[in-house]
C-alpha cells in the first residue's frame, strides 16, 4: 500500500466513524418515525451502507434511514397493520424489498433518467408538505407525551393546547438536543451533537429524572436474516413500493449531483439506482425498512475528508460493531428521537421556494402549491400527494405544448408564416387553420414562405401537417417554400414535402 493509499484509507475511516456517530441515534429516530420499533433502524443502518458501497457512483453518498422515506413507509403501511407490531415489521421488510428490486431494475436497464421524473415545483411542494407532517408527528414525543387524535396534525395541536401535560424533563432534553445539534457545529464542524444529546438523555433516564416514554427493550445481537415475509401482501404493496422507489431516490440523486458538480466529477444515476436498490434489498432481508440517501450524513462524510466509497462501508460496519451492545440504548428518551427529527427536518419548512415560484411562473406555482396541499390532505398516504403533483405538472406541460403561435405577415405577393412552439399532433390543426386563414385573407398573393426556425420540435404528425399545408396551397395555386427547417426534422420534412416544393435552409 502506497503512502497516498494509506492516507486515503485513514481519511475514509475517520469519515465513516464520524458518520456512524450521527447515524446510530438518527437511525433510531427515523425508525420510530416509520412506525417501526426504533432498534430496527440500527439493522437498516448497519447492512444498507455496507452492501451499497461497492456500487455507489458518488463517493460521499451515505445510505441508511432517512426522514422522507420513513414518512412514505408509514404512509404505505399505516392502514395495513398496527405500527410497531410484528406484522407491521414484516410488511416494512417486504416493502423495502419491493423498493430495492424496483431501483435495481431501473439501474440495470439504464433508465436512470427517471431520477428527474419530479420537476422542481413538485419537489418543492412535496418536500415542504412532507416536512410539515414529519415535524407535526414528532411534536408529542418532543414534549414527552402520547397525544390523542386521529391524524398527526390533530395530535400535534392537542400537544400544543395542553401545556399542563408536558413533561418538563422531556422538554429540557428536546431543547438540549436541538442546541447540541445546531450549536455543536460552531464548536467543530464534526462535533457529534446528536450523540452527545443521546448520551445525556440516557443518563437522565437512568438517574430517574422525568423524561417521558423511552425506547424500551433493545435486543443485542446481529440483525436477523429472514425470508419469512407476508408475500400474500405483495400485490397490495407493489404500487406503494414503486412510488417510494422513485420519490425517495430524488434525495439521493440531488445529493450525488450536488457533490459531483462541486468537485467537478462525473455521476452515473444508473449505478446509483443499483446501489440504492442493493441497500434496500439488504434492509428488507435483515428486518429493516426502506432506506435512502442522507444529505446531512453525506455532508459529514465529505467534510470529514472521505475519499472513496469505503467511508460508507465503514459507517455500516461501525453500526454492526455496536449492535451486540445495543441494549444500553433502551433507556433513551423518545424526546431525544423526536428532537433529532424536528431539528433535522425543520430547515425544510422554508416557504421561499414556493413563494418564488409565484413570481417566476404562475402555472408552475400552481403545480408546487397543489402538490403541497395534496401532500397534507392525503396524509398519511403522502405518496398520493406527489403523484397528484406529477400528474398536474404533466397537464401543465401538455397545456403549454398546445400553444402554437403563428406570426403572419405579407410582403408583396408573398405571405410569410412563422410558427413558434412545438409542432406535434396536438398543435398541427393550429398550423393548418392558420394556413387556411392566410389563403382566405390574402387571395391576391401567390407565394407562401414558412419559417420553421421558431419550432423547438417537429414530430411525424407535425410533418404531415406541413404536407397538408403544401396540398392546400397547391389547390389554391400558391407555391410554398420552407426555410430554416430544424436539423432534427429535415429528413422527414424533405420526405413528405420536397416532391412538389423546394425546402430552403
Amino acid at each position: 500500500m502506497t503512502e497516498e493509499e494509506r492516507k486515503g484509507l485513514v481519511a475514509d475511516l475517520v469519515a465513516g466513524i464520524s458518520v456512524a456517530l450521527v447515524l446510530i441515534p438518527q437511525s433510531l429516530a427515523y425508525a420510530d418515525l416509520a412506525g417501526m420499533p426504533p432498534y430496527h433502524g440500527l439493522y437498516a443502518a448497519a447492512v444498507a451502507p455496507v452492501l451499497a458501497a461497492p456500487f455507489v457512483s458518488s463517493r460521499y453518498l451515505q445510505t441508511g434511514p432517512v426522514a422522507l422515506t420513513s414518512l412514505l413507509t408509514i404512509g404505505a403501511l399505516g392502514s395495513l397493520a398496527a405500527a410497531g407490531s410484528a406484522e407491521y415489521v414484516a410488511l416494512a421488510a417486504l416493502l423495502a424489498l419491493i423498493v430495492g428490486v424496483t431501483r435495481m431494475a431501473i439501474g440495470l436497464v439504464r433508465a436512470g433518467a427517471l431520477a428527474w421524473l419530479m420537476s422542481q415545483p413538485v419537489l418543492y411542494g412535496f418536500t415542504a408538505g412532507a416536512a410539515l407532517l414529519i415535524c407535526a408527528s414528532q411534536v408529542p414525543a418532543a414534549f414527552g407525551l402520547t397525544a390523542t387524535g386521529d391524524t398527526v396534525t390533530q395530535r400535534a395541536l392537542w400537544t400544543v393546547r395542553h401545556p399542563e401535560a408536558w413533561v418538563a424533563g422531556a422538554v429540557a432534553i428536546s431543547v438540549l438536543t436541538a442546541v447540541a445539534m445546531r450549536g455543536g457545529r460552531k464548536i467543530h464542524r464534526l462535533f457529534p451533537g446528536v450523540l452527545v444529546a443521546a448520551i445525556v438523555g440516557i443518563l437522565a433516564s437512568v438517574a430517574g429524572l422525568p423524561v417521558g416514554p423511552t425506547i424500551g427493550e433493545v435486543p443485542s445481537g446481529l440483525p436477523p436474516l429472514t425470508l419469512d415475509l407476508p408475500w400474500r401482501e405483495l400485490p397490495a404493496l407493489t404500487l406503494a413500493g414503486v412510488v417510494i422507489a422513485l420519490i425517495g431516490f430524488a434525495e439521493a440523486a440531488t445529493i450525488s449531483r450536488t457533490f459531483a458538480a462541486a468537485d467537478r466529477e462525473g455521476w452515473d444515476p444508473n449505478r446509483e439506482f443499483v446501489s440504492q436498490g442493493t441497500a434496500n434489498i439488504a434492509a428488507g432481508l435483515f428486518a429493516g425498512f426502506p432506506v435512502g440517501g442522507s444529505f446531512s450524513r453525506s455532508s459529514i462524510a465529505r467534510t470529514a475528508g472521505g475519499r472513496s466509497r469505503i467511508a460508507g462501508a465503514v459507517s455500516g460496519v461501525a453500526v454492526l460493531l455496536v449492535l451486540p451492545f445495543a441494549g444500553v440504548l433502551a433507556p433513551m428518551p423518545k424526546a431525544v428521537l423526536g428532537a433529532i427529527v424536528l431539528t433535522a427536518v425543520a430547515p425544510l419548512l422554508d416557504p421561499r421556494p414556493l413563494v418564488e415560484l409565484w413570481r417566476q411562473s404562475r402555472p408552475q406555482a400552481l403545480v408546487g402549491w397543489t402538490t403541497f396541499a395534496a401532500t397534507i390532505v392525503s396524509a398519511p398516504k403522502v405518496q398520493y400527494g406527489v403523484v397528484a403533483g406529477i400528474g398536474l405538472a404533466a397537464l401543465v406541460h401538455l397545456w403549454r405544448e398546445m400553444e402554437l403561435e403563428i406570426q403572419t405577415t405579407r410582403d408583396g405577393d408573398t405571405v410569410h408564416l412563422r410558427p413558434l412552439g412545438v409542432l406535434w399532433f396536438g398543435t398541427a390543426p393550429v398550423l393548418e387553420q392558420a394556413c387556411l386563414d392566410a389563403l382566405a385573407e390574402h387571395r391576391e398573393a401567390d407565394h407562401i414562405i414558412v419559417d420553421l426556425g421558431g419550432l423547438g420540435r417537429v414530430d411525424l404528425s407535425g410533418a404531415v401537417a406541413l404536407s397538408s399545408l403544401v396540398a392546400d396551397a397547391a389547390a389554391a395555386d400558391f407555391t410554398v417554400r420552407f426555410t430554416r427547417v430544424p436539423p432534427h426534422a429535415q429528413r422527414i420534412v424533405r420526405r413528405l414535402c420536397s416532391d412538389a416544393h423546394e425546402i430552403g435552409s
